[in-house]
């Protein structure tokens, strides 16, 4: 009984993050729509770094932060740099430039560009499962690129295209890096969002008005960052302790970008195109693919 009530426990913390990370494209795409991306990232870090220091005070880990060594501090500020700073400022830029229909799709080939990275970094080569789900994945990213117009490959927006895919190759570096990392999960992540605050300010001072003008930019920016930066981590974290079978939990995951279309519409009032739900499946095949392979080490 107590092993059902875990797993049930790891379900429902699975649910409500993939339910959570369906709504911040449309959480994205309203708030940019009253903040610049610097505004945005801005207050969704200070929001996201007071959320999770709430986190640790309440599961009593703040004293894991005492722990931290010169090293370790600046490793975390590295880390800090990619993610929040780079990484948000070319996925906001992206979702100001595309519909937020192309811009969520396109983010979630992060997995695809981890494996691609993996070949240089981490000494790996990828089999023929592998270079397939590539190909794969990479012809949804021109599908919905291009609308459906293959042979014309006229992007609808070729720099929002660009960042969209450049915030993959940002965020696959910030994990592959974080692997090596083994403090607590939680209290790195909010030593990266400090970190990373002062190039966030400083960046926002320069190219922005640090201050919001109207009440619904802060409303979206508290909700990013309590939703998207903040607890919704902590979710997926407790459903993956929880659960007794990784794989089972991990893939609810891919329900989260289809759902995120029915969001975007009812929230966004975006019409979904029939090339966006193609050219998704596409990636999503890709990546159920990739995951189901495994990367061997060159001896």
């Amino acid at each position: 009984m107590a092993a059902l009530a875990r797993q049930h426990k790891a379900y429902l913390y699975a649910a409500a993050a993939v339910l959570i990370w369906s709504t911040v494209a449309s959480a994205f795409k309203l708030s940019l729509r009253h903040l610049s991306t610097f505004q945005l990232l801005l207050w969704a870090d200070v929001v996201s770094i007071l959320c999770l220091f709430g986190v640790l005070v309440w599961q009593k880990k703040l004293r894991l932060l005492l722990d931290y060594r010169r090293p370790a501090l600046l490793r975390a500020a590295a880390l800090g740099v990619l993610n929040p700073f780079l990484y948000y400022v070319i996925l906001f830029a992206a979702y100001d430039l595309l519909p937020a229909q192309e811009a969520q799709p396109l983010n979630y080939t992060w997995a695809i560009t981890l494996s691609l990275l993996s070949i240089p970094l981490l000494k790996q080569r990828l089999g023929l499962r592998e270079i397939l789900a590539i190909f794969i994945s990479y012809f949804g990213v021109v599908v919905i690129s291009t609308h459906g117009r293959l042979l014309a490959l006229e992007f609808s927006n070729g720099l929002g295209v660009f960042l969209a895919l450049a915030s993959t190759v940002i965020w696959a570096l910030y994990w592959i890096y974080n692997t090596r990392d083994k403090k607590d999960p939680v209290a790195g992540l909010f030593l990266n969002f400090v970190f990373g605050f002062p190039f966030i300010l400083a960046a926002c001072l320069i190219f922005s008005d640090p201050f919001p003008h109207t009440l619904h930019g802060f409303i979206g920016a508290l909700y990013v960052g309590v939703f998207e930066m903040g607890i919704t981590f902590v979710f997926w974290l407790n459903a993956l302790k929880l659960t007794r079978s990784t794989a089972r939990v991990s893939t609810l995951i891919f329900f989260s970008p289809f759902l995120s279309l029915v969001f975007i519409r009812i929230f966004v009032g975006e019409a979904i195109r029939l090339s966006t739900v193609i050219g998704l499946i596409f990636i999503i095949a890709g990546s159920v693919l990739q995951q189901t392979g495994k990367l061997q080490k060159i001896n």
